[in-house]
């Protein structure tokens, strides 16, 4: 059952989204030093992407279909139309991470046919860090600007985004190497700290953070499924699932 927020909840609230945003960013700049298998993809991996994809479709999704709902029409231009198909946005973010990833992979089997090794090109690695950093911030600023804004929620939402942000990083770890664990963390954690502290400052109408929700739906799904889906993974099938369905039925329990 979610706890209710009143003035002192809302404070705790406050209080616990500062730790949750320090925990993600601790996240980044210490899953390095967690050994997983490339091949096959470590369990644990396979677990917690699991457990990401279970918040995206039974905590996420549902809200926004909740927002499709009830939200009136605010008038004519594109901006009002983006709005009420929400859905539309959680594509475009799946859409765009996917190109980043192809980006990624195109990048380098380039460089390893130019002999240069198995990494991205300086471009990529950047357009990457500054893709994922702005993913960063937004999830740090939603961590303010939930549609449910009590502590039980806010739980269960940094508990799926630390383990999302495990796998995002042995994904970014592998396409860049040592540039992202001598850079590219550091800017993905310094990420959702800024987030956080924009979010503690800022306002935004419910209709906004539906848009929100929706592009980070679509990043987390694509980015879950793209670790686990291709065949030379050897992804644990069986470890994704009991991820899954044990989160799922926590977020239904609560």
């Amino acid at each position: 059952m979610a706890i209710p927020v009143s003035f002192s909840s809302a404070q705790g609230v406050l209080i616990l989204s500062a730790l949750i945003a320090i925990g993600l960013a601790l996240a980044h700049l210490y899953s390095g030093r967690l050994r997983f298998k490339k091949i096959p993809r470590s369990r644990w991996l396979s677990a917690a992407g699991g457990v990401s994809v279970a918040y995206v479709f039974v905590h996420i999704l549902p809200e926004l279909s909740q927002h499709q709902t009830v939200l009136q029409d605010l008038g004519k231009g594109i901006i009002p139309y983006i709005e009420h198909h929400v859905y539309l946005i959680a594509l475009l973010g799946l859409t765009i991470f996917y190109g980043l990833e192809r980006l990624a992979m195109s990048s380098r089997n380039r460089l390893q046919r130019q002999g240069q090794g198995d990494i991205t090109s300086r471009s990529i690695f950047w357009l990457h860090i500054i893709s994922f950093a702005i993913y960063n911030a937004l999830i740090g600023y939603l961590l303010l600007h939930r549609e449910e804004q009590d502590i039980t929620s806010l739980l269960l939402f940094g508990i799926a985004m630390t383990l999302h942000f495990v796998v995002n990083d042995d994904s970014l770890r592998e396409h860049h190497k040592h540039l992202y664990d001598r850079i590219g963390r550091w800017i993905l954690a310094a990420a959702i700290i800024v987030g956080w502290v924009l979010g503690s400052g800022t306002e935004i109408q419910a209709s906004a953070i539906a848009v929100l929700f929706a592009f980070l739906a679509g990043g987390v799904v694509l980015n879950v499924l793209k670790e686990e889906l291709p065949e030379e993974r050897e992804s644990c099938f069986w470890a994704f699932v009991l991820g899954a369905a044990a989160y799922t039925i926590l977020l239904l329990a609560l």
